[in-house]
């Protein structure tokens, strides 16, 4: 539970990363990323596999979505489809006992293993369409031009003003960032405004662990859209993780947001697997 469940789901996503390029539907960073959020399942003991070294091979964590409590089998690119079912099967035993509600699953949609193992539990609702994509190093980007009226700043140049993403995470998304091993205050990265007000911001995560970068969460506000901002944050972000020496770059997104679905294509983001939200029929 807490910070010490998000050491052994680091350690097993890195070494998911390690043994496959873009294998898995989550990254460490993700799970970095989403403990700026205080959730209800902070304190809940999550479900782990260990070998004889004390390095873990496979869980089954829960994250607290408000009214949904997000459920992700994790194991390593070489598990068996036997393996696979029995993780998946002791981690729904492990949700209820544990009082979990309303459990959603991320599924790949060629994983047909996971998808009839739910599939025996009631489980096959599909919604959230979206997209993993992934961008090379070979395909880095030109960054392209600010808008007059704009600049580009890091949350180091920024400080003491309050975080730019505490308005939609919460006061206490910096202090529980800064807790993670992954966040770089000189990757977060926000558009200011000609009143210094933030326009549009992304965080960029750079894991030297496996030379992987991902791009978590990008936004613009209303006002602020259809200038050329995201583009700017995108292009300059990747262009430092690739700076750092990732070899690849990660980006998702929902499929019914068309500017995502037209900017990162576009960039260069070629897609690697299609995802829904399985949740249950009943």
């Amino acid at each position: 539970m807490g910070l010490s469940y998000l050491r052994e789901v680091t350690t097993l996503l890195q070494r998911v990363r390690s043994g496959h390029p873009t294998a898995g539907v989550f990254e460490a960073a993700d799970y970095q990323w989403w403990w700026g959020t205080p959730r209800t399942t902070d304190i809940e003991p999550q479900l782990f596999w260990f070998d004889d070294s004390d390095r873990p091979v496979a869980a089954v964590v829960a994250t607290g979505w408000g009214d949904a409590t997000g459920l992700d089998p994790i194991v390593m690119p070489d598990a068996t489809a036997e393996w696979i079912e029995h993780v998946i099967e002791r981690g729904l035993a492990h949700a209820t006992d544990s009082g979990f509600e309303n459990l959603e699953f991320v599924v790949d949609r060629r994983d047909k293993v996971m998808t009839d193992v739910l599939a025996t539990h009631g489980y096959g609702a599909m919604e959230d369409e979206a997209v993993d994509s992934w961008l090379a190093a070979a395909a880095r980007p030109t960054i392209s031009s600010l808008q007059s009226g704009y600049r580009l700043v890091t949350r180091l140049e920024t400080i003491p003003a309050p975080h730019h993403m505490v308005p939609r995470s919460g006061s206490e998304v910096e202090i529980r960032l800064r807790q993670t091993t992954l966040y770089r205050a000189d990757l977060d990265l926000v558009v200011l405004d000609a009143d210094d007000s933030p326009a549009a911001y992304g965080l960029f995560w750079m894991d030297p662990e496996t030379a992987t970068g991902l791009v978590e969460p990008m936004r613009t506000e209303d006002s602020h859209q259809r200038r050329g901002l995201a583009r700017h944050l995108l292009t300059t972000g990747i262009n430092l993780l690739l700076d750092l020496g990732a070899s690849r770059v990660k980006i998702a997104w929902k499929t019914d947001n068309p500017a995502s679905s037209t900017l990162y294509p576009d960039v260069g983001f070629k897609t690697v697997r299609e995802c829904v939200v399985v949740s249950w029929e009943g």
